[in-house]
């Protein structure tokens, strides 16, 4: 999916590492909509029914439809053109998934990481708490935040990197002018990074949305560099 990833695990060898990564590539192969063999350009081209695919693609697409729902329309994995692409939902899911396989593993001390989207838990290398820094979408050296998840998923969702990439499928014709970045803190990456995609397209009620769900947080920065947080975000950033 053309996203950078990022895999610690502390007492790790090569071999669980590549372990890792193998899965990542298999979802890549999977669910990719660059790539014209992968299952999900095929949906997209009517030559494979959904009820053929993989049970990993009918998962995919029940999730999605579940988030759908529970964010009143605002996540939704059809694009403005018609074709699906599941990638909003899918990050945070393999993630979730390479880090459960990483406890299969045995390891309890990890941190895995994909364009920004990151699941850690226990403590680094040298036996301290995962420490993870918001960048600030107009200067991506600064970091404006640093927070302590304690096992929680940290995903933020913005136009700082890939510009105006994200819709609102209520309105189609909208740019997110506003609110530049949007980050979210929820009980897992899988749950912070669905629901960090439909809040921002919300726009300016995103956060409000976020401090609404049980469990969450979320930090949001606007065009003018004012954020608005969560009132149980500031918690987050001491130990």
């Amino acid at each position: 999916m053309a996203m950078p990833v990022v895999v610690e695990i502390v007492g790790g060898t090569e071999a669980d590492l590549n372990t890792v990564f193998d899965y990542f590539k298999a979802v890549d192969e999977r669910f990719s909509v660059y790539k014209p063999h992968s299952e999900i350009s095929k949906i997209n081209r009517g030559e494979l029914h959904l009820k053929d695919a993989s049970k990993e693609m009918q998962e995919v697409f029940v999730l999605s439809e579940k988030t759908r729902e529970e964010s009143d329309g605002y996540f939704s994995i059809t694009k403005p053109d018609g074709t699906i692409d599941p990638s909003g939902l899918v990050k945070g899911w393999a993630i979730q998934n390479a880090a459960q396989l990483i406890e299969h593993m045995g390891y309890h001390d990890y941190y895995v990481e994909v364009a920004g989207d990151i699941q850690t838990k226990g403590v680094d290398e040298v036996g301290q708490p995962w420490s993870i820094g918001i960048r600030n979408p107009f200067n991506r050296n600064e970091i404006v935040k640093v927070l302590y998840p304690k096992g929680k998923g940290v995903a933020t969702s913005g136009t700082a990197i890939r510009g105006q990439h994200i819709y609102n499928p209520h309105d189609l014709a909208q740019t997110f002018d506003d609110v530049v970045s949007l980050t979210v803190v929820g009980p897992n990456i899988y749950e912070a990074d669905r629901f960090a995609t439909a809040a921002f397209a919300m726009g300016r009620g995103g956060v409000t949305f976020i401090e609404q769900l049980p469990a969450f947080d979320g930090y949001s920065i606007d065009s003018k560099g004012i954020a608005t947080m969560t009132s149980g975000f500031e918690a987050l950033t001491t130990l």
